[in-house]
């Protein structure tokens, strides 16, 4: 650690931003698919909704899965090397993608991607080709999902490493909106690598961009107390929590327990809390908002006849996310206003910030009725219902460090993308059956006066308006009050 000074450093924001880029190529990975299937990757392979609702959902069960197993695993092997891990993972399973068309060609015989795109829809040798590629592209899912589990629990315990209480929610707001710059720089940046390289290309350049990141966190990222580059005022700002004068944590006891940071939760243990519970609820009744956002949004501008190759469709999914991203700063900020300017402990100020944004995506109900009006109010509604998602989010995320001690935090935060993972499994793969369903019964297909298709994504924007308003009241009859974890 560097020579004492009287000036405090400020390099965990430096890591925060690093955080910050970390989930921008998170994002931008994800979204390559998302941006390509509709206009580019399904006139090769001949997919369907219901295909592409499949690869979505199958991603989405396994990356719950391994959510499960990441934080503990982030926790084991330590925030520098997991998250090492994590990203070279991942950025190797989205460099893979570009290979599926190459080996569909090769198992069917098919000489390029002319004659591929040739074959007559609704043939076998079409539905071969679908088969074929749709499995081809999950296996690279999964070894995607598979690294970016590990996103999350290590962004979150190097939060609670570099910052105080206080300033948690504010860091993983910064940080989650890499989620949304990722979403807001995908459009601007993959249709047209798609359409000038193929989309191919689009996969390798994106992907490779993880790799680089990994370089940059190895040399630069050490634990606050080991690192050249924090000085003894900033970990002393850091540790703020721990290191209260003596009157100071008198009145603490008195007033507010806090969690035991040096003791060590039992994996199995960890469901025997409410404080885990309610984590679970608030993440598993509205990850799969977001989910749904991300992967069906540019494909819902297209139904509505704006590719996401044209230029109002990539205004369109610009304007969307940077809603996103201009509002969902500003969750991070309204707790902390609770906290210091109101004088509330965290939690309680988490709280009611979190009830004030769940009540922005109670706007997406509205967001198909006004599509025949202008196309910008479904795009300005879902971006306010996307902000109220982010600001959710970071507050959600921060509850975990307010409760839980510092060992445990990653596997919380596992545990919680688990189940988030489990409701975009279950709204991506119903969305894609229910859009093929509406879309076969057209006119006989109704919802609230809306038919065919738009009925469909009717139907799924009116649970994505509900979905925040019940997590947080079963959130709160789990965990009414602070109630940290110290044994």
């Amino acid at each position: 650690m560097s020579t004492t000074t009287n000036k405090m450093t400020n390099y965990r924001w430096i890591i925060c931003a690093m955080l910050f880029l970390a989930t921008t190529v998170n994002y931008m990975d994800r979204q390559v698919l998302s941006l390509t299937w509709k206009d580019f990757i399904a006139i090769d392979f001949h997919w369907s909704d219901a295909d592409y609702g499949f690869i979505t959902a199958a991603f989405s069960i396994f990356y719950a899965f391994i959510s499960l197993f990441a934080g503990k695993f982030i926790d084991w092997m330590g925030t520098k090397k997991g998250y090492i891990w994590a990203i070279v993972i991942w950025s190797i399973g989205a460099c893979l993608h570009a290979a599926c068309g190459v080996i569909t060609m090769s198992l069917t015989g098919i000489e390029n991607e002319a004659a591929l795109r040739a074959v007559k829809a609704g043939t076998d040798l079409a539905l071969t080709i679908s088969t074929i590629s749709v499995w081809l592209f999950l296996a690279c899912r999964i070894v995607l999902a598979t690294g970016e589990a590990g996103n999350f629990p290590a962004a979150i315990k190097v939060t609670a490493e570099y910052f105080p209480k206080k300033d948690r929610a504010l860091a993983t707001s910064i940080f989650n909106a890499g989620a949304s710059v990722g979403a807001l720089a995908a459009p601007l940046t993959i249709p047209i690598l798609a359409e000038k390289m193929g989309w191919e290309m689009a996969f390798i350049i994106i992907g490779a961009i993880g790799f680089v990141w990994a370089i940059l966190w190895a040399v630069f990222y050490n634990k606050p107390s080991e690192s050249q580059h924090v000085n003894e005022a900033e970990l002393t700002y850091i540790q703020q929590d721990n290191n209260a004068p003596a009157e100071e944590k008198v009145a603490v006891a008195h007033t507010r327990v806090q969690a035991n940071d040096n003791l060590e939760i039992p994996f199995l243990k960890c469901f025997t809390y409410r404080q885990t519970w309610a984590f679970i609820v608030g993440k598993l009744l509205t990850d799969g908002v977001w989910w749904f956002f991300l992967f069906w949004a540019p494909a819902y501008f297209s139904e509505l006849g704006y590719k996401s190759s044209d230029p109002m469709g990539q205004a369109l999914i610009f304007v969307l996310y940077l809603i996103v991203t201009v509002v969902s700063i500003g969750g991070g900020y309204l707790p902390k206003f609770f906290v210091e300017k109101k004088g509330m402990e965290p939690y309680s100020g988490r709280m009611i910030a979190m009830l004030i944004f769940a009540f922005f995506p109670i706007f997406a109900m509205f967001a198909q009725p006004l599509a025949d009006t202008s196309v910008w109010w479904p795009c300005i509604i879902i971006g306010l219902a996307g902000a109220g998602h982010q600001s959710w989010s970071a507050n959600l995320y921060s509850t975990i460090g307010d409760m839980f001690p510092k060992s445990a935090i990653a596997s919380i935060t596992g545990i919680g993308t688990m189940f988030g993972g489990l409701c975009s499994f279950a709204i991506n793969w119903g969305s894609g059956l229910l859009f093929t369903y509406a879309d076969q019964q057209g006119e006989a297909f109704q919802f609230f006066g809306v038919t065919g298709k738009p009925a469909g994504y009717m139907i799924v924007f009116c649970y994505c308006a509900v979905a925040y308003l019940i997590a947080w009241a079963l959130m709160k009859v789990l965990v009414p009050k602070y109630k940290p974890i110290t044994k």
